[in-house]
């Protein structure tokens, strides 16, 4: 039997802690929030996307963010083995569009009490209001931990399961990779994943608190090639757009620094150039005697009216009646090709996901162990992978959590 402490009472440090107690070890957790789980509440809208359905393969291949690195873990600790491990304690799931499961209650609280409950069941000390200030090593092993109060306890091993530094105010602040790096690790550069996007152009803040549902998107570089397209909901805010479809393709030009990439609408996806041209062609028909202006209200929503005939560049008083075969042409094409300039993310306080944190080099991936201080484990959102949004990166945090607590 070893002491063992696991610094994060998050998803990840949940299951460690679960996982290491169950197999036997005397398990201390120090959480400096009054509660277990806060972003863990907070995620999927409080709805919590635990993970996804697909195989392994697919899975893998929605870690854009050193995918590769989680092929041990992943087989130690599979999307199937997260299903399983709630369903067995209880927790009812449901799967909704893209293979995303959820709990059939729809609420985040219900999966933070399991974690919880796995961990006192196995005789789990969990300290609240307790901060870590750094891990002790010696000669390349661990000791202990000194905690804030200037407190030193000695300890067999320390799992570090602080999180990235995306919503600061959930207690993700960046102080484990500050430890992990007092203790000679490498943490690549943070940057925000899953994040809401800056348009450049001004006329996007008119639109401010519009949503749009079933429409269809794609992000195109300078030379038109496309990087990434996806069909659902987003919305439209004083900085630029947010929403799912949003968030799943920021991840996509984190590469290229969110910058010099056209986002591009399809207002209506399920119409082709012609039979929008015919349907705007009857609609004129009927709307014959109006302006321009007055003429839309069967195809946009009220409030992106005016900003959509600033950019058909029509006169908004022209007559129907008036308007040409090219002008019309005009109206179908920004129908299919509404679109704008993104010159941004939002801050990494804002992002739901860090890209970035602890090398993977210098982490064993069948075990989560420091390849540099012995007794040092890593899991969750601390270590340098990152995924798509769809129940992928709590995969993550579940599926590291659980080796790190297996083999501690």
């Amino acid at each position: 039997m070893k002491n063992i402490a696991i610094i994060g009472a998050g998803a990840a440090g949940l299951m460690a802690a679960g996982r290491a107690a169950e197999r036997g070890h005397r398990v201390f957790v120090f959480e400096k929030n009054n509660c277990a789980g806060k972003k863990l509440r907070i995620t999927g809208k409080g709805r919590c996307n635990i993970t996804n359905v697909c195989d392994i393969d697919t899975l893998i291949s929605n870690v854009p963010g050193n995918g590769k690195f989680m092929h041990s873990a992943i087989h130690t600790f599979s999307n199937a083995n997260v299903m399983d491990f709630f369903e067995n304690k209880g927790l009812k799931l449901k799967t909704e569009r893209g293979g995303r499961v959820f709990p059939e209650s729809d609420n985040a609280e219900d999966v933070v009490k399991v974690l919880v409950k796995y961990a006192l069941s196995n005789n789990v000390s969990i300290k609240y209001k307790c901060a870590v200030r750094e891990i002790v090593a010696d000669k390349g092993i661990v000791t202990g931990i000194k905690l804030n109060s200037g407190e030193y306890k000695e300890f067999d091993a320390v799992i570090l399961t602080t999180g990235g530094v995306s919503y600061p105010g959930t207690g993700s602040t960046g102080e484990g990779h500050k430890m992990a790096q007092k203790l000679g690790h490498t943490i690549t550069p943070l940057k925000p994943s899953l994040v809401p996007l800056e348009a450049d152009e001004t006329w996007v803040k008119q639109l401010q608190g519009l949503s749009l549902k079933n429409i269809s998107i794609r992000l195109e570089d300078k030379d038109k090639n496309v990087i990434y397209s996806d069909f659902g909901e987003m919305m439209f805010t004083h900085f630029g757009v947010s929403g799912p479809v949003v968030l799943s393709a920021s991840r996509h030009i984190l590469e290229y620094d969110y910058r010099d990439v056209i986002f591009v609408i399809d207002l209506k996806p399920a119409l082709t150039e012609e039979q929008i041209d015919l349907r705007l062609q009857r609609d004129f028909m009927k709307y014959s005697r109006k302006q321009f202006k007055n003429s839309l209200g069967d195809l946009l929503p009220k409030m992106m009216i005016p900003v959509f005939i600033e950019l058909a560049r029509i006169p908004p008083e022209k007559p129907i009646h008036q308007i040409t075969k090219e002008e019309r042409q005009r109206i179908g094409k920004l129908l299919k090709n509404f679109s704008f300039e993104i010159k941004g993310a939002r801050p990494l306080d804002e992002a739901i996901v860090t890209a970035g944190g602890v090398s993977v080099k210098e982490i064993i991936p069948n075990t989560m162990e420091s390849k540099i201080v012995k007794g040092l484990f890593f899991a969750g959102e601390i270590i340098d992978v990152d995924a798509y949004t769809g129940g992928f990166n709590l995969t993550i945090a579940f599926s590291t959590g659980y080796t790190a607590g297996n083999s501690v």
